[in-house]
């Protein structure tokens, strides 16, 4: 789980990308509202407690460190869903066996976002082992067909 989220090397499968990115959002998201949450209700408390109207400088002593602490939560929220994105992203472009280069798309208005979605999202990566290491659907090698051998009508 830890290379999934936080590793830039190897290869991932379309289920991965999406299973990642829709559970890291809701998770980070959970625990970033919990803590708003409880950061928020301090220092509504704080403010009440002091003066009740925020006026003294108690008060809002309380009120900007809450603030900060609400300021450097957003911060690190931001930061580690980055980080993720980008992980699993990076691997997604490895299994169409693209660089993770390819990243910088999304800075593309209306296109990048749209190629990413469609390319990252809903394509197939690349069968067998390509240069970012083996497939991660388990296929060794190209598909091969199998060889037709005639066979003598039966009478």
């Amino acid at each position: 789980m830890m290379q999934l989220l936080f590793g830039f090397n190897g290869r991932i499968r379309r289920t991965n990308y999406w299973l990642g990115s829709i559970g890291a959002s809701f998770a980070l998201s959970a625990i970033f509202w919990i803590l708003f949450m409880i950061l928020g209700g301090a220092g509504v408390m704080a403010v009440h407690a002091a003066g009740g109207d925020g006026s003294s400088s108690a008060g809002a002593a309380a009120a900007g460190g809450t603030s900060i602490l609400v300021f450097v939560l957003i911060i690190a929220y931001a930061v580690a869903l980055t980080w993720v994105g980008l992980a699993l992203q990076i691997k997604r472009w490895h299994d169409r066996d693209k660089s993770g280069v390819w990243v910088f798309i999304n800075f593309i208005p209306f296109v990048g976002g749209i190629w990413t979605f469609i390319e990252c999202g809903f394509m197939d990566g690349t069968l067998g082992p390509n240069r970012f290491g083996p497939s991660p659907k388990g296929i060794q090698g190209q598909a091969m067909a199998a060889p037709v051998t005639p066979t003598a009508p039966v009478v």
